[in-house]
This record gives structure tokens, sequence and C-alpha cells, in this order.
């Protein structure tokens, strides 16, 4: 045998294929992480200014000039409303004022994402030393002490999003991508709905109790825990019974190469570039650890978009993997031997 049939015999075209998807991945996996996370700079930063109207008024409008557009400010009509609107998530800061001295006062919030408030306030370091005047910092929701740059929650999420999608992968490799019928669907589905369960109480106490890494709810985590195990699984499932073991792939590529970096855990969502910024909030990664940074140091606010985004990958996961185990397969050809044996007797 000739090496060329040794490398037809070894490499079957359908192997090809499946090595150059997996290039293709690698490489869109490389594009995607450095792309969002090589140059963070703040992006219109939903901002606050509370001031005196006349100075309010032109304060907003020097610092919707600023040099790249760091911020999106708005004038807020007083110190209480603005720790309200940080704490409801409607801003990431607020400066205030100080009409009878020369200190003002930066609001922010670390539980929010450390790397962004720590950029508020080098900023506002600058801003202010142009017009003579100097800025304390006052942190409204400050990330725990065990919460290193206030990466526990991303890094929380993206273990359950790994348990979901490895979950179902398995699921589909032991027994086909595609169910055989819709009660195997049905079971698949029980099944990854009690690892669900189990992986997100699992999450939640090793970050709370164990680690001390997340204050919050450990119920409350719990329950996002479940919620983003099961949505992926559930996606990642749905992707296997429409494209088979290629599914796997596109399950990694939406929920890792694409919802990892944009999912504002290292940079906050404002930090990032336009496109990761705009597909963020819409994956798992993204919308789950937006909610556990909610629970942990926002007093839960803020989370129903996120939820129905989590809820939404859970139900169409769940509705297409049932209605596609419910679709008649083709009939299979009949086996090779049994026509070479009608052949013979023909014969």
């Amino acid at each position: 045998m000739t090496f060329a049939d040794e490398l037809k015999s070894a490499v079957t075209p359908r192997a090809a294929l499946l090595v150059v998807g997996v290039l293709a991945l690698q490489l869109l996996f490389i594009a995607s992480y450095v792309g969002a996370l090589h140059d963070p700079k703040p992006r219109d930063v939903p901002f606050g200014v509370v001031a005196p109207q006349q100075v309010s008024t032109q304060l907003v409008g020097r610092l919707e000039q600023l040099p790249g557009e760091p911020l999106d400010p708005r004038a807020v009509s007083d110190a209480d409303e603005a720790r309200r609107q940080i704490m409801n998530r409607e801003i990431d800061g607020a400066l205030l004022v100080n009409p009878a001295g020369t200190t003002d006062t930066l609001l922010v919030a670390s539980g929010g994402g450390t790397v962004l408030s720590s950029t508020l306030k080098s900023l506002f370091t600058t801003v202010e030393a142009a017009n003579r005047r100097t800025v304390r910092t006052v942190d409204v929701a400050p990330a725990s002490p065990r919460d290193f740059d206030g990466l526990s929650a991303f890094y929380l999420v993206v273990g359950w999003c790994v348990g979901g999608y490895i979950c179902a992968a398995i699921l589909a490799i032991s027994a086909g991508s595609r169910p055989a019928n819709t009660t195997r669907a049905v079971i698949r589905l029980g099944t990854l709905a009690v690892y669900s369960v189990l992986g997100g109480l699992g999450g939640a106490i090793i970050v709370g109790p164990i680690l001390g890494a997340l204050p919050g709810s450990v119920a409350a985590l719990w329950g996002l825990g479940a919620l983003v195990v099961f949505a992926v699984g559930a996606a990642t499932l749905a992707l296997q019974s429409v494209f088979g073991i290629v599914g796997i792939g596109l399950a990694i590529l939406l929920i890792v190469v694409a919802g990892n970096p944009s999912a504002g855990g290292a940079f906050p969502l404002p930090m990032l570039p336009p496109f990761w910024n705009a597909i963020g909030p819409a994956l798992p990664p993204g919308a789950g650890t937006w909610v556990a940074r909610s629970i942990a140091y926002f007093q839960g606010n803020d989370v129903t978009g996120p939820l129905l985004v989590l809820s939404a990958w859970a139900v169409a996961g769940t509705a297409i993997t049932l209605v596609t185990a419910s679709l008649k397969r083709k009939p299979q050809a009949e086996p090779i031997a049994r026509e070479a044996g009608a052949r013979e007797a023909g014969a």
C-alpha cells in the first residue's frame, strides 16, 4: 500500500474537515480574546454629575468632549439619587461637585469591576487637576477583599458554563448526537437539569461559605448557577441535535470564543471594543456575570434582562432538542453484506 493510500485511510475527508474546523476555531479564539482585551479603554461609561444647574450643564458639556469619548455623562439631582442609580446599575460612577470648596467627591462601584473604578479615579484626578481642584473617591459598592480585581463572579460563571457544555457533550457522545426519540431527549434534558442544580449549588457554596470570595445570597447564586448550567447545556444539546458532533464546536464558538471575552469579566463592558460590548449581554457568560455581580454587590438590582436572556437560551435549547428528536429519521440503507448476498443469489 502506498503512502497516499495510507494517508487516505488514516485521514478521512470527514476527519480532514473537522481538523480544518478546529484550526478555524483556534484562530477565532486568538482573534476574539486578543481583539477584546488587548487595548481596554473606557467608552461611553454611564456617569452622573451632581452640581448646581449652571455648573452641571457646563461640566457635562466638558466631559462629553473628553478625547476618546470615555464618558456618557448626565446631570443627576443630588448625591442620594447618584448613589441610588449606581446601586441600580444605571450609571457606573458620579462626580459630586462641592461649590463651596475645591475638593469634589467621585463615587465609584468596584463591585462592578475594579479596573473600571480605578480608571475613573485616574481620569478624574487628571480632569480635576486641570481645573485646579482635587477629588476624593468613595466606593459605594466595594468589591470583597477576597475578590481580587472583582473576577470571582466571572470565574464562577465560566465554571458553570464549562460544566454545562461538557455535560451535554458527554450525553451526546455516549449515545449519539441526536436523541433517538422524544423520550430519550426528555431523559437527557432531565439528567442535565439534575446536573445543573447540583453544579449551581456546588459553585455557590465554593465561592461563598468555603472561600468567602463573593458576598450575597447563596440561594440566589445557586438559582443563577442552575440556570446558567442548564441554559448552556440545553443550547449545546440543541446544536448537537441539529449539526451532530460539529455542534460541540459551535457551542465552544458561542460560549468560549465569543462569550467569555465579551462577558465583562476581566474588563467591564464599557471598556470593551464596540463589537464585544454589543454581543456580551446576549450570551450566557455575560448575562451570568452581570447577575452574579448584582447579587454579590448591588442588592440583586437590575437582573431581569440578563435572567430573561439566560431563560431564552434554556427554552430555545430545550425546544430545539425536543423538536429534532421528534422528527422521523431517514430509513437506513441495508447492510452491504446483505446486498452482496442478494446479488450472488441472483447470479
